[in-house]
């Protein structure tokens, strides 16, 4: 059985003042749709035995409602305010025990194609999904060699691609970043991203994650209104 650990704690400042009153995964894509649903629905359609989980922080009681007929588990990040992604993983950290664990973006938007080939497949080996069409300064970007993750960070010069917010991992590396988190949130690194401690264990703990390009597909991060509407023709063109 595969694990889905969405995060979908934070606020989502670049959208306010639309995430003032909404979680910018609450943000709907069609009449009946939000981005998170479309993102549950979506595994759901092609791994029915799917264990979803949701990581919430933000206007939680509102995300709780919004997917009370989901079938999903929930998992509350008090501190959402003053942490990053990091911190929202360590409280679904017993879910990285799992043996094929996926994590995602709750404000990511992946076609009907990238569910199927990648996000629902278990793997052998840890890898991320980069895009190499879309690498922009600021942005989560990789450096990548033969196939392999450098480093990703926001703040690299030069870079090769994308992070394209999903991480898979297999069995093995699953309890690696376990321990890895817990160790940085024990040492109050709690403002990191949780793809830093993948970084952390490249770097320290010779560490081989892999990098997967889905240059040829389409996928939307709704930081702004021009990616709300790339994922409401995502939607408008899926068979889910």
């Amino acid at each position: 059985m595969m694990t889905y650990i969405i995060l979908a704690a934070g606020k989502g400042s670049n959208l306010q003042p639309l995430t003032l009153s909404y979680a910018k995964t609450s943000y709907r894509l069609d009449e009946s749709t939000t981005v998170l649903q479309r993102m549950v629905r979506s595994i759901r359609a092609f791994d029915k035995d799917a264990e979803i989980v949701i990581v919430v922080g933000y206007l939680a009681d509102a995300v709780r409602r919004e997917l009370a007929e989901e079938n999903v588990r929930f998992v509350m990040s008090p501190f959402y305010e003053v942490t990053n992604s990091i911190a929202s993983l360590w409280f679904a950290r017993d879910y990285l025990e799992r043996e094929n664990v996926a994590i995602i973006h709750g404000d990511v938007v992946f076609s009907d194609e990238i569910v199927q080939k990648y996000l629902v497949r278990p793997t052998d080996h840890p890898y991320v999904l980069v895009d190499s069409t879309r690498v922009i300064p600021g942005e989560y970007n990789a450096v990548i060699r033969n196939g392999q993750v450098l480093v990703m960070s926001k703040k690299l010069e030069n870079s090769d691609a994308r992070y394209a917010c999903l991480t898979k991992l297999d069995p093995v590396s699953s309890r690696l970043l376990k321990q890895e988190i817990d160790a940085m949130i024990n040492g109050n690194m709690y403002e990191q991203f949780f793809e830093d401690s993948l970084v952390q264990m490249i770097m320290f703990k010779d560490f081989r994650l892999y990098a997967t390009d889905i240059a040829e597909e389409t996928w939307a991060e709704v930081n702004g209104v021009d990616d709300l509407l790339a994922a409401q023709e995502i939607q408008r063109n899926s068979q889910v």
